[in-house]
């Protein structure tokens, strides 16, 4: 199975990485990544400003999360919030 890729390549889909979640190009953010930031409160500027992603970047994953909203909307349910925090925690704490 190849790699697809959507929104002019900003977003892969790949199998062999995160499951086949959807991810930045080039990176090892996934899109849920900057979903949960983003339900958290953070503004796009936020999110670019404290990982190393182009606010580009940061604005095509809140587009798929948009036009894909169940789909991450589900993923980020089957994660508990305890392994969000403790994934991000020091981000949060850090604001």
């Amino acid at each position: 199975m190849t790699a697809t890729a959507t929104l002019d390549g900003l977003i892969v889909h790949d199998p062999l990485l995160h499951n086949g979640r959807p991810i930045l190009a080039g990176t090892a953010t996934s899109v849920r990544a900057i979903a949960a930031l983003y339900k958290l409160g953070l503004g796009p500027e936020e999110i670019a400003g404290e990982l190393p992603l182009t606010l580009a970047q940061v604005y095509a994953a809140l587009t798929y999360y948009h036009l894909h909203s169940e789909e991450i909307e589900t993923d980020l349910a089957a994660d508990s919030e305890e392994r969000l925090i403790a994934e991000y925690g020091d981000f949060i704490n850090d604001r």
